[in-house]
């Protein structure tokens, strides 16, 4: 993703005046603008500044329900999230959403996603693998492996599932989510 030289300062922490010298030095590739404004590649960037070692950076819980109906459960999921958290001795936020497990599009998952590619969150902590999404939680926990993010799962389950009980829960839900949408639920 291609930005601006004071949106690429902000998202990596440090001055405009560090970017232009790491410019001159050759550390990084800059491409101009017909303008000539400058514009960076933050993908190429975060490998150049020092991240904090894990432990001392924040631990991010994230909680969960498909619809408003269940903030109740929201509430647990988040209180379980944070005792855990505080009994660990960890320094930790808790983001809550609200929305199906295939909707990538929600606003905590994308301000989650983002924290973790900063490269300043330590951990992740979910309650249960499906809380972040029901297909695709790979993904996210894949870039938690590049950046550096340690997934805590609170609850992994006794005994895990076969792959014909897993694929069965997989349909399900799709179902649901389309009917759902389907009868306006």
């Amino acid at each position: 993703m291609k930005v601006s030289i004071g949106q690429a300062a902000k998202e990596l922490g440090v001055n405009r005046v560090t970017l232009r010298r790491w410019e001159a030095a050759g550390k990084i590739e800059v491409e101009r603008t017909p303008n000539g404004h400058r514009r960076y590649d933050l993908t190429k960037l975060y490998g150049l500044v020092p991240r904090p070692p894990v432990a001392s950076r924040p631990t991010l819980a994230y909680a969960r329900v498909s619809s408003y109906d269940q903030k109740e459960d929201l509430v647990r999921q988040a209180s379980l999230l944070e005792t855990f958290c505080a009994a660990n001795g960890w320094t930790y936020e808790v983001i809550q959403d609200f929305g199906s497990g295939l909707n990538y599009n929600k606003k905590g998952l994308q301000q989650l996603i983002r924290r973790i590619c900063s490269g300043t969150v330590g951990r992740l902590v979910l309650t249960h693998k499906d809380r972040l999404l029901r297909f695709g939680s790979e993904l996210v926990f894949g870039l938690c492996e590049v950046y550096h993010t340690e997934v805590v799962i609170i609850n992994q389950g006794e005994v895990p599932l076969s792959f014909e009980e897993e694929l069965a829960q997989d349909v399900l839900e799709i179902i649901t989510v389309f009917s759902a949408r389907l009868y306006g639920s």
